[in-house]
């Protein structure tokens, strides 16, 4: 009998007030605990999205910090084509200067396709509105509706990101006869 009264007398002490308070300390800490576990968790989830957007950032610093730079380049790149183009091949004067403004058009364009700028000339390929801008359409016997007949202006890309579209001439659907 003696082993009943001493659980009786532990099992008063488990419910007295004493433990129960003890209880809901534990309880409280516990809570508190958790929550600071997960507050800890969206924190840390937090720090690493920051750094890698902060990553991103440097990259994209790097890839494209160049595009304003690029942006005026282009305007060199055009007066070298408009020369080119108003020196007649058949002026036989002209001809040392025309070879000249070759090699330095040449130069301009390997330098800036060192840098990741390419130029893009879609003549023949097909209208690709995010990469080209149409000026206007004209009707072609035998081609294809939407395909590039004629650029006016070449596009340029910095990496993957468009630096100017292409302009250019498209060629339109005939009319159905009816």
């Amino acid at each position: 009998m003696n082993n009943e009264s001493e659980i009786t007398e532990k099992a008063d002490d488990t419910f007295s007030p004493k433990n129960e308070q003890q209880a809901l300390a534990l309880e409280e800490a516990q809570k508190k605990a958790a929550e600071n576990w997960d507050l800890f968790l969206r924190t840390r989830a937090d720090l690493d999205n920051v750094r890698r957007r902060a990553l991103l950032d440097v990259e994209n610093a790097h890839k494209y910090g160049i595009e304003k730079f690029a942006r005026e380049m282009l305007a060199i790149v055009d007066s070298l084509e408009q020369g080119l183009a108003a020196l007649s091949v058949h002026q036989a004067g002209d001809k040392d200067l025309r070879e000249g403004l070759i090699l330095t058009y040449k130069l301009l364009l390997d330098s800036l396709e060192k840098f990741g700028i390419k130029s893009l000339d879609p003549l023949g390929e097909n209208f690709d509105p995010m990469r080209h801008e149409a000026l206007s359409s004209q009707i072609k016997e035998g081609i294809e509706p939407n395909k590039v007949l004629l650029v006016m202006q070449k596009g340029f890309m910095l990496h993957d990101r468009l630096l100017r579209p292409a302009r250019v001439i498209v060629s339109g659907a005939a009319a159905s006869a009816n």
